[in-house]
Formats: C-alpha cells, sequence, structure tokens
C-alpha cells in the first residue's frame, strides 16, 4: 500500500489492485461487497471488503467485445451495469470524446458492440448472476441512478439522437424490464427532424446522469447545464427549470446531488482535458427552494496545497458522494474527487461559504494503465462512495480501489 501525498481528515485503511486490473472507475456498496466498473479493462470487479484493511478481488466479469461497463449501480440485491459502445476505441484522443456530438459522429458506424443494461441477481454478493438484459438499438446507455424500488434513470443514446438522454426503466419485474419515459433537451432528436441550437463543433450536449429526489430528477447534460425535471408521471417526464453557464465557463456538467431538506443542490462540473485545457472547473452551491429558478450561491474551495494545474493530467471536479440509500447521508458534509487532488470533503453548514474539512491524496500509482496518448503516472481519483460509518471507498483509472475511514479531523 503505497503512502498518500496527502491524508487530513481521512485515514489511509487498505488498497487494491482490483486483481491486477486497477483501471476503476465507478464504485458501488452492497453488502460488504464493492462492484467496479473497469474504463479500460473491459468488464467490471467484485471485491470483498469485509476487512477493509483487506479488500480481497474475487470476481471479475468480462464485458463483451468492444463494450463498456463502466458504470453500474446495487441496490435492492440487483445489479445494474450498462453497456456501450467503448468510446475510448472511437475516440482514443481523449478531447475528442468530449467535443460535439457522439451520436452524431457514430450514426454510420457498424455495430460491434452491446448496447443496453444487464440486470444481475446479487443476494449473494460475491457471485453476480445475470437475469436480464435491456437492449438499446444504438450506442448504449452511459450511466444509472438506481437507489432501489420500482425504478431505474439512464442516460442512453439510441438511434435518431444526437447524443445521450433521459429515459426511465420500469424494474417492476426485474426480469423484463422495459423502457417507460423519456427526455431530452430541444434540438438532440435528429430523428423527429430537430436540430441543435449550439455548435456542435465546440460543445457537447449530452445527459451524464441524473439524481432522483422525489418525484424531481437533477439533469446533468455536460456543455448543456442543468435541467430540473418533474417526473411525477413516470412515462411524461416535464422540464421545471432549464440553466447553463457554458459559456462563459467551460462545461462539463456532471453530477447534480439534491440536498432536499435544505433547499440546496450542488452541482459538479467535471474536468475533461489536461492541465487546465478546458478551464477551471468548479463544484457549485445552487438555492432550488424554488424549483423553477434555480441560483447559484457559492461554489467549493479550489484545492491548493499543491500545483495541481501542472502536475499532470486532469485538475478539478469529477464526481460526489450520491447519498444513496443506506450509505452516509448528510446534507452538511459533501464529499467530492478532483482527480490528480484526490478526494475531499466539504461543511457546508453555511451553504455561502463551504469548508474544506479533509483530503486524501493517493501517491503516485505503480504503473499507467491509460493507453490514451499523453497518459502518465499521475492519480485521477475518479469516484466515491461512503458507508454509513464513514469507511470511504475511492477509484483511480490508473491507481485501483483505496479504502479510507472518514474521520472529518483536520490536524
Amino acid at each position: 500500500m503505497r503512502a498518500p501525498d496527502l491524508a487530513t481528515g481521512f485515514i489511509h485503511l487498505g488498497h487494491s489492485d482490483q486483481g491486477g486490473r486497477p483501471d476503476a472507475m465507478q464504485v458501488q456498496y452492497w453488502r460488504e461487497h464493492v462492484y467496479v466498473g473497469h474504463l479500460f479493462n473491459s468488464g467490471f470487479s467484485v471485491i470483498d471488503v469485509s476487512s477493509p484493511r483487506e479488500p480481497r478481488t474475487v470476481g471479475f466479469h468480462p464485458a463483451p467485445e468492444n463494450t463498456w461497463n463502466i458504470h453500474l449501480q446495487a441496490a435492492d440485491d440487483l445489479l445494474l451495469v450498462i453497456h456501450a459502445k467503448d468510446l475510448w476505441k472511437q475516440f482514443d484522443v481523449e478531447q475528442s470524446y468530449y467535443t460535439g456530438s457522439v451520436g452524431s459522429r457514430l450514426q454510420q458506424s457498424t455495430k460491434d458492440w452491446s448496447a443496453g443494461v444487464a440486470v444481475y441477481d446479487i443476494s449473494d454478493a460475491a457471485t453476480p448472476r445475470q437475469i436480464s438484459f435491456l437492449p438499446v438499438e444504438g450506442v448504449g446507455v452511459h450511466r444509472l441512478w438506481f437507489p432501489g424500488g420500482r425504478y431505474a434513470y439512464a442516460s442512453v443514446l439510441s438511434e435518431g439522437f444526437t447524443d445521450y438522454v433521459f429515459k426511465i426503466i420500469d424494474l417492476h419485474d426485474p426480469a423484463k424490464p422495459s423502457f417507460i419515459g423519456e427526455y431530452w433537451l430541444p434540438g438532440m432528436n435528429s430523428a423527429a427532424g430537430e436540430a441543435p441550437g449550439w455548435d456542435e463543433d465546440k460543445w457537447r450536449y449530452a445527459l451524464h446522469h441524473a439524481i432522483i429526489d422525489g418525484d424531481t430528477a437533477y439533469a446533468s447534460w455536460r456543455d448543456g447545464g442543468l435541467a430540473l425535471l418533474d417526473i411525477s408521471d413516470r412515462r411524461r417526464p416535464r422540464q421545471i427549470s432549464y440553466r447553463n453557464w457554458s459559456p462563459p465557463f467551460g462545461g462539463g456538467t456532471h453530477t447534480a446531488l439534491p440536498l432536499p431538506g435544505r433547499g440546496l443542490l450542488v452541482v459538479a462540473d467535471e474536468a475533461t482535458a489536461d492541465d487546465l485545457a478546458d478551464g477551471l472547473k468548479h463544484v457549485w452551491v445552487f438555492d432550488v427552494r424554488e424549483p423553477e429558478n434555480p441560483i447559484s450561491i457559492a461554489t467549493f474551495p479550489t484545492p491548493d496545497e499543491d500545483d495541481y494545474a501542472h502536475k499532470g493530467r486532469h485538475f478539478g471536479p469529477h464526481n460526489l458522494h450520491e447519498n444513496r440509500p443506506g450509505s452516509f447521508v448528510s446534507e452538511e458534509i459533501v464529499f467530492a474527487t478532483y482527480q490528480n487532488a484526490g478526494v475531499r470533503a466539504y461543511d457546508l453548514s453555511d451553504p455561502f461559504q463551504p469548508v474544506q474539512v479533509a483530503a486524501f491524496v493517493p501517491g503516485q500509482p505503480d504503473r499507467v494503465i491509460d493507453p490514451r496518448p499523453g497518459g502518465k503516472p499521475v492519480v485521477q481519483t475518479a469516484d466515491v462512495y461512503v458507508r454509513d460509518d464513514g469507511v470511504t471507498f475511492t477509484t483511480d483509472y490508473n491507481g485501483g480501489l483505496d479504502v479510507l475511514q472518514y474521520t472529518g479531523e483536520t490536524r
């Protein structure tokens, strides 16, 4: 276990190279196991974390050829795993993936990948057993939100759309899932004759994913900004409000986390380019007490203990701990990953002045897994999941899984 570059408010408990596949993207926890989607080793891994100091890889599930399984969700003894075209084989230069409409550029592609959502039974957490598959005609599914219950929510790129849009999945019978409702930003439905109202050579309007609270979906649209959706009728989502701050800011809106008891929304814009080439990105705090009129009131402090802008690869936000049921749920403490600046915890007791209360930056990875041009042995902390007892799982697509204990202490 390599020594961290920085650890304050976190204790480093353990590390896993995930059975020799340390390229870790999204992480989910269920019944003393974590499930990790791989960014380059197509498939997902299962890791036993019953002993947080000694995480043990117990399974690897390969994806079909040319297919991504980078995102997944675990709840109610079900694991939902996305299937989509492995876009790093299409866009080996990373920035080309983030620029312009993916669907428009892949219209003529010969389909040689799997697209849709695989549903697994994880009542035996160590051994997922696939029970169904919901197919998509098109590029596939990027990310899901499934905290349990009847419905899951997906970003889906199907034929006829410029990029990923919002779709609702009915899991009333997990062996027979179905899509029942959808929403897209005007201009995305090219099959219906819509034309983008944005510069497709520069900006990418695409749903990353939405987090749901009650009958409201908080949807992040990359360079397309933020939309609040009324989903009280799951078959007919409708827009409540819309905001986009790109330009003048650099886009990449990734995650919108509601803090419903306080009427707040925390929104992370993903840093998608090396060496701040897409500008300094922020985590924003919005007041959404009036959902029709979201107002930005603050940004999180930017990490500054090191010269992260020149450390290499991406510096800036990626994802947030999403307050999933059963996890560490707080409306005052928010966890955010900052790629080459590790993971941070912020106190939002005063939402106008967020304060950092903990930080963990892993040491340099042992090797470079990322095959894309510009790969360097630099930490790129991607995702974070915090258990209800403060045990924290973070991923890095070169460095694997780190297990931490959040203490909140800053000494």
